[in-house]
């Protein structure tokens, strides 16, 4: 019988902490195809049996740890009261704090697609997981249209998808395929692209302080966080901002 995650006791929990770990790590090394729950088992330092007292299967335990990454890449992507209040400033942060936390995600959100494409369970999933990145950049379109900021005939959860779609393409073409870039140029040419977009009308270009990281192949490589433009963003895909307050 698999232990619902509210009854659990607190040892439990940490039994069940322990195999989403274990299962994380195995899955960005091995590839989802290549875990067996043996694999899982033993960097848990648990038994067999005690992992089905938790999951059903390999596939619900990628499914909490696809879940767990998401969220952390949204936490992550929240720019918060700290970062100026210039939309511009903020949509700027947003970027870069979601090429960040690509960096650091990207090979388990490229297996949920990858899963994705031939199972229907795991299409949910990721439509779902993206769904709460592009509510996020469509409340924060909605916000600067209401401040008379924005283009107010522009749709915003369309544009959401579209723009947060922009921004997860050129992380995995950059990140993963290794386009030519350095770090400040990708943040700021994204912004100015979002920015045009959504008809921004703030007079304000504050430069966010950019501060080094790694970066893509071949350029000096941003380190991970979270991400997803402010303002109005969405990376919608694992991906997706927001304006994250």
């Amino acid at each position: 019988m698999i232990v619902k995650s509210e009854v659990l006791t607190s040892r439990g929990r940490r039994t069940r902490a322990a195999l989403i770990q274990a299962g994380r790590e195995a899955f960005e090394e091995q590839g989802f195809e290549a875990v067996r729950v043996d694999d899982v088992c033993a960097r848990a330092g648990v038994s067999h049996g005690t992992f089905y007292t938790y999951f059903g299967s390999r596939e619900e335990l990628f499914r909490e740890v696809a879940g767990t990454v998401v969220g952390e890449m949204f936490a992550a992507s929240v720019v918060g009261p700290a970062a100026p209040g210039d939309p511009y400033a903020r949509i700027e942060a947003a970027n870069l704090l979601y090429l960040r936390a690509w960096a650091s995600n990207s090979r388990l959100v490229r297996m949920l697609e990858q899963a994705a494409a031939t199972d229907e369970s795991f299409r949910g999933l990721l439509l779902e997981l993206r769904e709460v990145f592009v509510r996020r950049g469509a409340e924060g379109l909605r916000r600067l249209q209401e401040q008379g900021l924005a283009d107010p005939g522009l749709d915003p959860r369309l544009t959401a998808v579209m723009l947060g779609g922009m921004v997860e393409h050129f992380a995995r073409v950059w990140l993963d395929l290794g386009e030519q870039a350095d770090e400040r140029t990708a943040v700021a040419m994204l912004t100015t692209l979002w920015a045009r977009a959504i008809g921004l009308t703030s007079a304000s270009t504050t430069p966010v302080p950019i501060t080094s990281a790694p970066t893509a192949p071949g350029s000096a490589a941003p380190a991970p966080a979270g991400a997803a433009p402010a303002e109005t963003s969405p990376a919608a895909s694992a991906s997706t901002q927001g304006e994250g307050t």
